[in-house]
């Protein structure tokens, strides 16, 4: 019997558990995941090693020049089956998880030509369906016409405990408090910048994971999806 294979888009804050939830539900489907946001901490990575930022702002006019040298793709891990960000031939996968990277991950993302370059990169990726990509435009921007649209979203100090305990499992010293106020000024630029704002959509659903475990939350997208039969 085969399936239909549809777009899955997954929007959300920062740290809510969507790439969590994304990643275990491509699992489940066998289909591909994508972390729109490590593409748009891959171009900020490459601004920093380029030294395109000084005193917080960004070299807009180098950056769009260099914009056509930065080639980004995902490689499956082959122990992990995880995929991996590649950035000019790197793999970046942990150097963008970095705070020096989340710090400017905002402004970055929130150039009009930056967007552009990832939205017709992401497209070109699902445009066969079988793919559930996570982000903060996929529902409204990228795949306004996927199957199902879920906004994913939990209290801030649950989240703030999430994104610090990544960060030290990684050896990244930083304090809850610095962490609390990267993720407020992130929710804050992210939903008021002029291009491609965090939003939920009028058709998307809400998930609030504040109190679901990880196989909760799954569960309650499965369930939806065989609710809807969607596949």
């Amino acid at each position: 019997m085969s399936y239909k294979k549809i777009k899955i888009a997954i929007d959300g804050y920062s740290s809510c558990g969507k790439s969590t939830l994304a990643k275990d539900l491509a699992k489940h489907l066998n289909y591909l995941f994508v972390d729109s946001g490590s593409m748009y901490r891959a171009i900020s990575l490459f601004t920093l090693n380029r030294n395109l930022i000084k005193n917080n702002k960004i070299n807009k006019e180098s950056l769009l020049k260099s914009l056509h040298n930065i080639n980004i793709s995902f490689k499956i891990d082959t122990k992990t089956k995880s995929p991996q960000i590649i950035l000019n031939g790197k793999n970046v996968n942990d150097e963008i998880r970095t705070p020096k990277v989340a710090d400017i991950v905002s402004k970055v993302a929130e150039i009009p030509e930056v967007r552009k370059k990832l939205v017709k990169e992401q497209r070109k990726i699902g445009k066969n369906g079988g793919i559930v990509m996570d982000g903060r435009d996929i529902g409204s921007i990228v795949f306004p016409d996927s199957e199902l649209k879920l906004f994913v979203t939990a209290d801030i100090d649950v989240r703030v405990n999430r994104r610090f305990k990544d960060l030290k499992s990684k050896n990244i010293e930083i304090s809850k408090k610095e962490v609390k106020m990267n993720l407020v000024e992130r929710d804050l630029r992210d939903s008021n910048r002029k291009t491609s704002p965090l939003k939920q959509t009028k058709d998307a659903i809400l998930i609030d994971n504040t109190l679901l475990s990880r196989k909760e939350q799954l569960d309650v997208v499965l369930n939806l999806i065989k609710s809807k039969k969607l596949i």
